[in-house]
């Protein structure tokens, strides 16, 4: 996979919190839905990038907690961008999923 955040790094990306991280991780999903029906090239692009950042979501320590559910969303999303969505999930779902992390990370500022 290309690596689309050059210039992201882990120190950099760590010292958000787990609800900015998600909101950014949202942003990049509601990108790739969105362009779905416009740009296959950008959706998938967009698709790209939040997989990178749910990887590094991943990675980072003080969400060892929560690994069970990131590595279930990393799930969830490969199989509905670029697999046979057998989870019958839609764009409504992670747009609502995601909502909540966004509302989250403004307020808690």
């Amino acid at each position: 996979m290309i690596m689309h955040h050059k210039g992201l790094t882990l120190e950099h990306w760590f010292a958000f919190n787990i609800f900015e991280q998600m909101a950014n991780i949202g942003m990049d999903v509601h990108r790739a839905i969105s362009w779905r029906n416009r740009d296959a090239v950008h959706s998938q692009m967009a698709f790209e990038r939040s997989l990178e950042l749910l990887d590094l979501t991943i990675e980072d320590p003080k969400n060892k907690s929560k690994l069970k559910e990131l590595c279930r969303l990393r799930e969830f999303m490969v199989d509905y961008f670029a697999g046979k969505n057998e989870y019958n999930s839609d764009d409504n779902f992670f747009e609502k999923y995601f909502y909540s992390f966004n509302f989250a990370a403004r307020i808690g500022k």
